[in-house]
């Protein structure tokens, strides 16, 4: 007699065998949404350690909390909502959020034409993950994940002051980064011309 092994292929279907308690349902869920949910961790806490610490965390609170999913918007989505969260309470028990460094007035600002054309996707998340933790918290709230400043205040438990404050320093840092990137590249151009 062979066993069937049961393969959920809508959403739907899979939400359904999770608020069952199937453990097939809770590994399924797991490997489809583990990568994207990985980058998501990782996009607020830099560290990859913690990031897999936050990741299975939150993987937890999903199938601790999915008879809450009511069928609004996507079931990813809803995963993803939970991820930004557990992230965020890992940052905010080590205190990471508030942490601010000084940055020098930006005078200069990067030649955009250069950057459009030259720096990828994963050149510019490679930038935001160098942000201290405040900054880029804001920064993805508010740019990537598109939380206004109140919203955010209410995530992150700072003012909307400090989140518009650390949104404007995280913008400098990564203008500075982005010209440092172009300066480099200028330069290793030139020599790499001259050695030639």
């Amino acid at each position: 007699m062979a066993l069937s092994i049961p393969y959920y292929l809508s959403e739907s279907q899979l939400v359904v065998a999770l608020q069952r308690g199937e453990a097939r349902a809770q590994k399924i869920t797991y490997e489809r949404y583990a990568t994207k949910m990985m980058a998501v961790c990782l996009r607020y806490v830099a560290n990859q350690a913690d990031a897999e610490d936050v990741l299975i965390e939150s993987f937890m609170r999903v199938f601790e909390r999915v008879s809450q999913y009511r069928n609004e918007g996507s079931f990813e989505g809803w995963v993803r909502r939970i991820m930004v969260t557990e992230s965020l309470m890992f940052l905010r028990k080590n205190k990471s959020l508030r942490k601010e460094i000084p940055i020098d007035n930006v005078v200069e600002e990067p030649d955009y034409q250069w950057a459009d054309e030259n720096l990828q996707t994963d050149d510019l998340l490679r930038l935001v993950a160098q942000l201290p933790d405040g900054y880029r918290t804001v920064f993805n709230l508010y740019a990537i994940e598109g939380y206004s400043h109140a919203e955010i205040a209410a995530l992150t438990g700072i003012s909307e002051g400090t989140s518009k404050s650390q949104l404007s320093r995280a913008r400098a840092l990564l203008q500075q980064k982005v010209r440092t990137l172009e300066a480099d590249s200028k330069s290793a151009s030139i020599y790499g011309k001259a050695a030639s």
